[in-house]
């Protein structure tokens, strides 16, 4: 039985305990990154530039909602639909259409004072991961790489994904491992982590962490966190901190 939500603030709800918490009993934060820390998905918008966007937005929907629950497979199928490709695409991507999402900045800033780790765990690309990293101080990220060809084709994504040493796609099983990993090694409970995300890929980690928070989040999700942000920024969650 889901635990009753209790709305705190038009737009920010909890559930399972009553704040306020104190900031400084979590050691670790994990972020997801695409319509968390970010504006976009960025498969849906790197599709664009090859006129696939809404066969791709469709699966990456159907997919954050739950509907879909081979991540690995839905991933595979809208990477293959990006070949083609070029990293001048990616780059006004980048450019162009990639913002931090409102309060990231501040919500980072706020967990770095009081000495957090931040760890940023996407299912999107190191393309794009690595440089929201750069530019909050985010301390560890684990995503995908996009295979890039050489060749005739030199500079053009070939619609797979890079094998790293942790496995080729990083799915809701590899952020949760991923967040346990990081915490063990930082000597961290899991009951000192807050995992923040938006869709169904999000929950494993979330519910591994001592804190979840849903960030405009899809169903599912915003009913299962512990923290639903509804409305404003990311960093609405200082509002349940001291």
């Amino acid at each position: 039985m889901t635990t009753p939500a209790t709305a705190i603030a038009p737009g920010l709800t909890v559930r399972g305990f009553t704040p306020p918490l104190r900031l400084s009993d979590f050691k670790l934060i994990a972020f997801d990154m695409d319509s968390t820390l970010i504006n976009i998905e960025c498969v849906d918008e790197i599709a664009d530039a090859v006129g696939r966007k809404a066969e791709v937005a469709a699966i990456t929907e159907a997919a954050m909602r739950g509907e879909i629950t081979d991540f690995k497979d839905s991933l595979r199928r809208r990477v293959a639909l990006l070949k083609g490709v070029t990293m001048a695409d990616m780059e006004r991507v980048y450019v162009e259409r990639l913002r931090l999402n409102p309060g990231a900045a501040e919500l980072v800033r706020a967990c770095k004072t009081v000495g957090m780790k931040v760890l940023l765990v996407s299912g999107g690309f190191t393309f794009f991961a690595h440089r929201v990293r750069d530019t909050l101080g985010i301390d560890f990220v684990r995503a995908n790489i996009l295979e890039v060809a050489s060749g005739p084709n030199c500079g053009e994504l070939t619609g797979r994904l890079v094998e790293q040493a942790w496995g080729d796609i990083c799915d809701g099983a590899e952020k949760r491992r991923t967040l346990l990993e990081v915490a063990s090694l930082l000597d961290i409970a899991p009951h000192e982590c807050i995992a923040m995300g938006d869709g169904a890929n999000d929950l494993p980690m979330m519910g591994a962490a001592g804190l979840s928070v849903a960030y405009h989040a899809k169903p599912k999700v915003r009913e299962q966190a512990m923290v639903s942000i509804e409305s404003g920024g990311l960093d609405r969650l200082l509002e349940l901190m001291r």
